[in-house]
């Protein structure tokens, strides 16, 4: 009989993942550029607003961290103004092909010793620490690249309900791909929602966060992000011993089925600013903010 896992939750024993892109969702795949489409479908438009809502604008120099296929680099650019996206991957095909005015492209590993582009405005990641065992030194790094005055903004996902909800193929999938992920790629969302108090800790002040969940629809992106990312990873997912492969043959059928009725994983945001640099004042004052 097989344990049931804690979505995102670590396995006994040491850990002997890999890198995203490598035994899963590989770039090279065809139509992998697609799948992650579908995401940026789903959440695009919720980045945007918040990403916006902080300030994001004209003479601005941002940076933006794990950027796939640059969707909101380029959203960035074309609809708030900003000066400069520098977008960073380790992979970066999918940036290159489509390059745009003010937008720079920087293949990189930001895990890495000495990693330093410069300083930012804003400094924006989604759907990447929570692939990166490193990520608490990975958040505090992040915060050393704002300018005084700049706002770091980090998405990832949180899954609300599959530890809970009901049986079903959907959210047995659900709970195998998470203890899949977390075995070929070390993929963990059970810390996320930490977020608040990690921003804090990396010395950052007006910290925030927010969660919102796309629903679940036939034919919608997220329905059909959740699809692709289980075909991709089918082989992860069975060998956790959690479903076979029918059961994921099947909660890819409810996906697109009007009777579908699940809650979807959704997406934690969390931003915190950098303080503003001291203003010398005069004799006798202390600094000012």
């Amino acid at each position: 009989m097989c344990a049931r896992a804690r979505p995102g939750g670590r396995p006994p024993g040491p850990s002997t993942a890999g890198h995203y892109g490598e035994a899963v969702f590989r770039p090279e795949q065809p139509g992998e550029s697609d799948r992650i489409d579908l995401g940026a479908l789903a959440y695009d438009d919720i980045t945007m607003a918040r990403l916006r809502s902080l300030g994001a604008g004209p003479g601005w120099n941002c940076l933006e961290v794990g950027a796939g296929t640059g969707t909101v680099a380029r959203r960035l650019l074309y609809e708030a103004g900003v000066a400069t996206v520098l977008a960073v991957d380790r992979d970066v095909r999918f940036l290159t092909a489509h390059s745009a005015p003010g937008l720079g492209v920087l293949e990189a590993d930001i895990s890495a010793p000495g990693f330093d582009p410069g300083r930012f405005e804003l400094v924006h990641a989604r759907f990447l620490l929570m692939h990166l065992p490193s990520w608490r030194r990975l958040i505090a790094g992040l915060g050393e690249l704002l300018a005084p005055g700049g706002v770091l903004v980090l998405s990832d996902a949180v899954d609300l309900t599959t530890a809970t909800a009901s049986t079903t193929p959907y959210t047995r999938v659900m709970q195998a791909m998470w203890q899949g992920l977390r075995d070929t790629i070390g993929t963990d969302v059970s810390w996320v929602a930490e977020y608040p108090q990690l921003l804090r800790a990396a010395g950052l002040a007006s910290v925030a966060a927010e969660i919102q969940v796309p629903p679940l629809v036939a034919g919608s992106p997220i329905s059909r992000f959740w699809a692709r990312s289980w075909e991709r990873a089918r082989e992860a997912i069975v060998a956790t011993g959690l479903v076979d492969d029918a059961t994921v043959d099947a909660a890819i059928r409810y996906l697109d089925s009007p009777d579908c009725a699940a809650l979807s994983p959704g997406m934690i945001t969390a931003w915190g600013w950098r303080a503003q640099e001291a203003v010398p004042g005069p004799p006798g004052t202390g600094p000012q903010s």
